[in-house]
């Protein structure tokens, strides 16, 4: 059986990780202007025996912080000798961002759409260049964990390539309340790593700058789920069965006007077509506009700010056919 045969050293940034050994590795990047060395976290746990090779990352925006606390629990979950296969954990793969609170780098480059990078780049394009060296080269499978942006929160959800059968066996292992079928966006870590056939997880869950108990604790099971999946480690915790709906497109409902917004729905309920989901009025309650549901669908997600501008995405549905 291939769960028997003995797991080989693996080599991350010039370190070799023996069978049965976690190792913690830095992976530098550049220097600030200070000549103050930046460098990428890394945990490599490679298991004594062979088998599927998954790597987690967190940060890719500097401000998303559930994924870093995520990983931190699954890591501190494994016991190195028990696992099968190796987990390589990026928790923070923005460190500037991370450390200037932002969802971009210095430059203002998104590092999402900087990917597969290269080598003589932009600084997020030296940054892709150097995970996708380091990290998805060594890898079979993916899970990249996000939050919704500034100001806004998201339902925990898997977007994915649902047509993809591996990809999709993956998704519906993780568990989360939403599965959304997905196509990548060009410049993505996912469409890197899908261009190269390695089946790749989105986990969007929570507000950015905030910890969402409910979310960290949806994306720590689902992802121990996943690994249960691949049959690289036994957790000791029995979960219940989990369905999770299943959509095909999600749809902004925009502002028609400029305003404050009131919202009149919550994460994950249900709307019907032409259903009252808030209002935007003025300053003073003397006008008022109801914002209606476009579909049938979930809500997904919409922003927090209840200063709008007209055109601004507010409320995201998950469409329901």
């Amino acid at each position: 059986m291939t769960e028997n045969l003995q797991s080989e050293p693996i080599e991350i940034v010039g370190e070799v990780i023996t069978p049965g050994e976690c190792r913690r590795l830095e992976l530098p990047i550049a220097r600030l202007p200070t000549q103050t060395l930046v460098s990428l976290p890394i945990t490599v746990i490679n298991g004594l025996n062979s088998g599927p090779k998954l790597w987690l990352s967190a940060a890719i925006h500097g401000d998303e912080l559930n994924g870093v606390e995520i990983i931190r629990q699954v890591v501190e979950n494994i016991e190195p000798k028990l696992l099968r296969g190796t987990l390589i954990a990026v928790p923070i793969v923005n460190v500037f961002g991370l450390i200037g609170q932002s969802r971009y780098l210095p430059d203002r480059r998104d590092l999402n759409r900087s990917f597969p990078g290269s080598k003589n780049g932009s600084l997020a394009s030296r940054l892709a260049y150097l995970f996708m060296k380091e990290i998805v080269s060594h890898s079979t499978y993916g899970i990249d964990l996000h939050t919704a942006s500034m100001h806004r929160t998201n339902l925990p959800q898997i977007r994915a390539n649902l047509q993809d059968s591996e990809t999709r066996r993956c998704a519906k292992a993780f568990g989360a309340p939403l599965l959304v079928h997905a196509m990548t966006r060009d410049g993505s870590l996912r469409q890197a790593a899908t261009k190269r056939g390695i089946p790749i997880l989105l986990y969007e869950g929570g507000e950015a700058l905030r910890f969402d108990a409910e979310a960290i604790q949806i994306g720590v099971e689902g992802i121990e789920r996943v690994m249960e999946y691949l049959r690289m480690y036994q957790f000791s915790l029995v979960r219940m069965p989990v369905t999770s709906i299943e959509v095909n497109k999600s749809k902004w409902i925009r502002a028609s006007c400029s305003g404050i917004f009131r919202l009149k729905v919550g994460l994950g309920e249900k709307v019907l077509k032409k259903q009252k989901l808030g209002i935007i009025a003025d300053a003073f309650g003397e006008s008022s506009i109801k914002v209606r549901a476009s579909v049938n669908g979930i809500v997904i997600g919409y922003t927090q700010n209840p200063l709008v501008s007209q055109g601004d995405g507010i409320i995201h549905l998950a469409v329901l056919n």
